[in-house]
């Protein structure tokens, strides 16, 4: 018996486009397939910066979409495996990972064990392997039915908030005596901002830039000593300054370059949450580092050959378990679902109009 399902497809060249189309799935799997029913994701500011990244990272490989010029923004959240013709890989199996904001996903999977398993398909091979990796919640110590909704907004978010702290460590914040990390609000800044503080370098000072109706909200988390709006930009000392750019504002990183000058040690780029004003390179730039997007992948790699796999997933569950008891204490999971649901959630997120204290998890079925 076949399964129809619906995608949430995006214009790639005008991110306000959407469409939601019916897709349909043999009842006959091909050998070595399987089917998942995608139950819930989140949506986060994450989200966007694979729409708006760069066509040379990837993102939008993952999951294609038959329409010309259109794809499908990958989410990170929860799925069950319906169907299966693989012979390691059982119906009903519960599984994290990267998904489209679709109700299905056909996978082929590969190197099977019993923690997880690759999506093998052909053309998923080029892009990081951390992408294509399904974890089992049967043998996740960190998985809680309860917690499905924390665990998707933060888990993917806080593994780059955990290797952000830690590359700034090893480097020695570059010499900074200040650590500015623009959209403060939003979930990356804060994790990282949450990891530094709670074992903050002697004489570092963590400030967070955010938009003024996030200010009150940012600064009573207590991650920052200061919360500034990007109007008070220039109100910022002239010291050693470490940057770590979240937003992705073209115009922004203009502003710190020039206010910093000589004084910038470093400049790196994250997230793109400010994608209307993004540039993938940006000229006009005084003083300072040449700005370098930090790619977590990477980095997560070279770590995991420094300390091997177990004791780097030790690492960041140690961390993850610190800032998800946090975070429990202030946001607010919101819950909906729906095609409507997840497109007016997806343009609400666009637009830059979510509240950072509440958490989104969607689901595409009604």
């Amino acid at each position: 018996m076949s399964t129809t399902g619906f995608d949430l497809i995006v214009n790639r060249s005008d991110l306000t486009q959407t469409q939601v189309v019916e897709t349909a799935f043999s009842g006959t799997l091909a050998e070595g397939t399987c089917l998942l029913r995608i139950d819930r994701f989140a949506l986060t500011a994450n989200n966007i910066t694979y729409a708006v990244a760069p066509d040379a990272m990837g993102y939008w490989n993952f999951f294609p979409s038959e329409q010309d010029g259109f794809g499908r923004v990958p989410v990170w959240g929860y799925a069950q495996v319906i169907a299966s013709a693989h012979p390691q890989v059982i119906k009903g199996t519960r599984v994290y990972g990267y998904l489209p904001m679709s109700t299905h996903l056909l996978i082929q999977p590969g190197q099977v064990n019993a923690f997880s398993m690759m999506d093998v398909t052909p053309h998923r091979q080029e892009m990081s392997a951390i992408y294509n990796q399904y974890s089992f919640t049967s043998h996740d110590p960190a998985y809680a039915p309860d917690r499905e909704g924390l665990i998707s907004l933060f888990r993917p978010l806080f593994t780059t908030s955990f290797l952000l702290d830690d590359w700034h460590r090893r480097e020695n914040c570059f010499g900074a005596n200040t650590l500015v990390l623009s959209s403060a609000s939003s979930k990356t800044a804060l994790g990282m901002a949450f990891l530094m503080a709670r074992n903050k370098p002697e004489g570092l000072t963590i400030v967070g830039l955010t938009s003024p109706g996030n200010v009150s909200f940012t600064q009573n988390l207590g991650c920052y000593d200061s919360v500034l709006t990007y109007a008070d930009l220039e109100t910022l000392p002239q010291t050693k300054t470490a940057f770590v750019d979240m937003a992705g504002d073209a115009e922004l990183l203009r502003r710190i370059h020039a206010h910093f000058d000589d004084n910038l040690t470093s400049s790196c780029r994250v997230g793109l949450t400010h994608w209307q004003s993004t540039s993938n390179f940006v000229d006009g730039l005084k003083g300072g580092p040449k700005p370098a997007f930090f790619f977590a992948p990477t980095y997560a790699q070279e770590r995991i050959k420094d300390w091997g796999p177990q004791d780097f997933q030790k690492r960041v569950g140690e961390a993850s378990a610190a800032f998800y008891q946090d975070a429990a204490k202030w946001v607010q999971i919101s819950e909906t679902a729906g095609p409507e649901a997840v497109t007016a959630s997806y343009l609400e997120m666009l637009a830059g109009r979510i509240d950072p204290a509440k958490g989104h998890i969607l689901s595409m079925h009604t």
